[in-house]
């Protein structure tokens, strides 16, 4: 039997419009691997202990960047709504909103809509790149942990 085809499988419109809301609200975790961790210290001119006792914490058992008290990403400028380290930023970060917590259904989908501007609109992005962006995305989660 043939596995049913994603709700997504015409695809998706999303082009950033670069209001930074993805990196402010709700606290959680933003995760990165040893190679994205060195790139953004020496992006910053940092030794990577430096880096680590100014910008990261632990969630879940892995390093994840820190936040303010409000939920916003310390690398978050909040009077530009900028990243300031948008070259560098972790794949967790590039994948969005192509994450499978939010494309595990179009309820999900929609509900991550009402907070970004750029979903539901601009480019199109097909299956076959949606799948490719969720694949590398999980493969990267799962490296994280072992």
């Amino acid at each position: 039997m043939k596995p049913s085809s994603p709700w997504w499988s015409e695809g998706l419109r999303f082009s950033c419009a670069g209001c930074g809301r993805c990196c402010r609200g709700e606290p959680g975790a933003i995760f990165f691997s040893r190679y994205e961790e060195m790139r953004i210290a020496y992006c910053l001119g940092l030794s990577l202990g430096e880096f680590r006792r100014r910008y990261v914490t632990g969630r879940w058992g892995l390093p994840s960047i820190d936040e303010r008290w409000n939920g916003e990403c310390l690398f978050y400028d909040p009077v530009t709504a900028r990243c300031r380290i948008y070259p560098t930023r972790p794949l967790q970060c590039r994948t969005w909103p192509f994450w499978p917590e939010i494309l595990d259904s179009s309820e999900s989908w929609r509900k991550a809509s009402r907070m970004c501007p750029g979903m539901d609109q601009g480019v199109m992005h097909d299956a076959s790149e949606i799948r490719n962006v969720l694949d590398s995305y999980v493969k990267y989660l799962g490296e994280l942990v072992n």
